[in-house]
């Protein structure tokens, strides 16, 4: 059977010192039929310089932004760009295992009412040694978007014509790009797991998924877009999840205080200062 043409979607902003090993680890792949589709979103570093000899393999297609316009803008341009009847995103500081596009095209082509292949990733540090792995998606029956585990997905492959048929990744975004893509795919069409791990994921502290409460805040605008398109009331999802976001906070606040007070540096602490606490008490009187 005829191999289709995979789009390995890259959308690249300052980060140069990785993006070798990712075109890497798409050489690698089992799978031959594919191409890479990079947008630069105004990139300052060095990337510049790696461009050079990687346009020379004209498997790999590279586009720039005039000037830096954000993840949500970048990705939907890769998007649309992409040649591939099948498409998947790879970010510039991961690295796909050598099955991963292999894997990925024979579930989607097994389950032709599918629009979205989920798979499995190892996590690792910046150096690419593994330090776990995620866990299993179970969809339980529901939607991808009722299932409320809002957990980082890689990899992912998606049918193209399905994503045609949406209004596309908005655009505006500038976090929270991937769930807007699944909850979009999976309103055309039906989402599958495979149980595979296909996915190097580098805990990049630049990256980011480093910045947790910038990330909550996207995602809550995408949780509330997606239940306006959906018809969903918003109290039940996009707010729910809030609510359960700052009471997760709050509690991990209080784990860490507590766990301060035990501590034998805070409790030698107090005892030292305690002989003078009456200083604080005068100085209130003055």
């Amino acid at each position: 059977m005829k191999q289709p043409l995979f789009s390995i979607l890259i959308a690249n902003y300052n980060n140069g010192k990785y993006l070798m090993d990712a075109i890497e680890s798409v050489r690698q792949q089992t799978f031959s039929n594919w191409e890479i589709v990079l947008v630069d979103d105004a990139s300052t570093d060095k990337s510049e310089e790696l461009y050079v000899a990687l346009e020379k393999d004209e498997r790999i297609h590279i586009y720039r932004n005039e000037q830096n316009m954000g993840c949500g803008y970048t990705k939907r341009r890769c998007a649309e760009l992409a040649k591939g009847e099948l498409c998947g995103f790879l970010d510039p500081d991961d690295v796909l295992l050598p099955n991963a596009v292999e894997d990925s095209v024979a579930n989607l082509r097994s389950h032709p009412k599918c629009a979205l292949s989920f798979s499995r990733f190892y996590t690792c540090d910046e150096n690419l040694n593994r330090t776990g792995e995620c866990r299993l998606l179970e969809l339980k029956g529901k939607s991808y978007f009722e299932n409320r585990d809002y957990c980082p997905e890689h990899f992912v492959a998606f049918r193209k014509n399905a994503y045609d048929k949406t209004d596309g990744i908005d655009a505006t975004l500038k976090a929270g790009v991937d769930q807007d893509l699944y909850f979009r795919l999976e309103e055309v069409g039906e989402a599958l797991v495979l149980n595979k791990f296909t996915y190097l994921y580098r805990q990049n502290t630049s990256a980011l998924t480093s910045k947790p409460y910038w990330c909550y805040y996207w995602n809550t605008i995408v949780r509330h877009n997606t239940c306006l398109r959906r018809g969903l009331p918003d109290k039940d999802f996009a707010y729910a999840d809030y609510l359960q976001i700052v009471t997760e906070n709050e509690r991990y606040a209080r784990e860490q205080v507590e766990k301060m007070q035990q501590s034998k540096a805070y409790r030698l602490g107090k005892a030292i200062l305690k002989p003078f606490s009456w200083l604080r008490r005068v100085k209130c009187k003055v």
